[in-house]
């Protein structure tokens, strides 16, 4: 089952409900005492269970045997619409919510960390900006009440999809209507009164936490101590027709880290690995990212190096921004196409990929784009779109996160004059001598 529901609707709630649901699923219900007994349940059926939340979704998977179909969509009828929330089960989420976060503030890779900041500067206090992790201080606001007032307006049936891979259309539409047509949840029926229905609003700007890298990682060989930078932009919503060359962008720039050994399909010809891995040794993560929502998207280069190197790292990262807007080479252009459509159709092998693709298409669209239909789409992305599309992408504010000892960061409007510059280049620094 997935909803549409998650962190960029908790603008009028407590922020976190979202990341508290996702640690409360496949607990005990109105059926199930227990999340033993849901387990146990499971596993006559060679089943396993899981829950996801996201910043536009939230998604509860269950994997089994074709045979218990009937078990498990009773269950997660179940699961989803009469959870008993106890309070010792909200009691026991706090305390594993404390813990996390606590370990993501400890961890060496630092990617959620920085991915939740560039969010929180390309869309300040609005939708998809908002905190994707329960913040400390909402941890022992967060009740039950507050929980069913959320699921209230957020967990209705037009928000749902029942999505199922490896089984006739037939009988899950058989199941559906057993056990969730006209279900009555456990918070009742009242009027959905609070649904955020706002748009995301671009503002860009950036976030920055200075924080000490240094004992990141002991032993007898610790990782070196790095300063992470992350630039963004505004690029497009998975719904526009630019989503495609956007993709294959994202591909052409590839990236990783300077450990991740090369081969087949590792992108080893991408740019960021050509022009920026390549070429400076002391730079140990140039990688290409981007997310897309169904109102906007962001495409964002994260990369690291010692903080002696943050002013000459961040340069080199504006540069490619601009080059993106260059010449696209026919061979690199068609490289990126093939590795593009190659990872769709590897990832399309696993079913546990193709049900959250039918179910996110679904709920977004109402409708699945077939792997054949994006393929086609991705052939006849041109080195003119990627131009076009990059150029308007350059006109817009950067978001900018930075995380580490930030002693030598440009600042913001010196980061932004270099992306709205020809050339990429820092504005150049006087210091003046007495």
């Amino acid at each position: 089952v997935l909803i549409n529901s998650g962190s960029r609707h908790e603008a009028k709630y407590l922020s976190g409900i979202s990341h508290f649901l996702e640690k409360l699923a496949f607990s005990s219900t109105a059926q199930f005492g227990s999340k033993d007994e849901i387990l146990l349940t499971l596993e006559k059926h060679g089943g396993i269970c899981d829950c996801q939340a996201s910043r536009d979704t939230i998604m509860y998977a269950v994997s089994a045997d074709a045979k218990g179909l009937d078990t498990v969509v009773n269950l997660l009828a179940d699961v989803v619409l009469q959870p008993r929330l106890s309070d010792e089960e909200i009691e026991m989420t706090r305390t594993a919510i404390r813990f996390e976060l606590e370990d993501l503030n400890m961890r060496p890779d630092p990617e959620p960390l920085l991915t939740e900041m560039i969010h929180a500067a390309a869309y300040r206090d609005n939708t998809v900006g908002l905190n994707r992790f329960c913040p400390v201080d909402n941890t022992a606001k967060i009740d039950r009440e507050v929980l069913h007032s959320y699921l209230r307006n957020y967990y209705t049936p037009d928000r749902m999809v029942l999505a199922g891979v490896g089984i006739e259309h037939e009988q899950l539409v058989e199941c559906a209507k057993k056990y969730l047509l006209g279900a009555e949840p456990v918070w009742g029926r009242g009027q959905t009164k609070d649904v955020d229905r706002s748009v995301a609003q671009y503002t860009g700007g950036i976030v920055k936490v200075e924080k000490d890298m240094s004992d990141v990682s002991l032993g007898p060989t610790p990782i070196p101590e790095l300063t992470h930078i992350m630039i963004g932009l505004e690029s497009c919503s998975f719904l526009e027709e630019d989503f495609i060359p956007f993709a294959v962008l994202n591909m052409m720039m590839g990236g990783g880290g300077s450990f991740s050994a090369g081969g087949p399909g590792k992108g080893m010809f991408t740019r960021l690995y050509l022009n920026v891995l390549n070429r400076h040794h002391w730079m140990y993560n140039a990688t290409s990212y981007h997310h897309s929502y169904e109102d906007t998207g962001l495409l964002c280069i994260h990369a690291s190096a010692d903080p002696k190197q943050v002013r000459e790292m961040v340069e080199i990262i504006t540069k490619e921004f601009i080059l993106m807007a260059g010449a696209v080479g026919e061979v690199e252009l068609e490289r990126a196409k093939t590795q593009l459509k190659s990872m769709l159709m590897m990832n399309l092998e696993s079913r546990p990929v193709i049900f959250e693709d039918v179910g996110r298409q679904v709920l977004a669209t109402n409708t699945r784009k077939l792997p054949h239909e994006l393929c086609a789409l991705i052939s006849q992305v041109k080195s003119t779109d990627i131009k076009r599309v990059v150029t308007k992408m350059l006109h817009k504010k950067p978001a900018v996160a930075a995380l580490g000892d930030l002693t030598d960061l440009p600042t913001y409007e010196h980061i932004q004059a270099a992306l709205s510059s020809k050339d990429g280049r820092l504005p150049r620094m006087y210091r003046l001598f007495r």
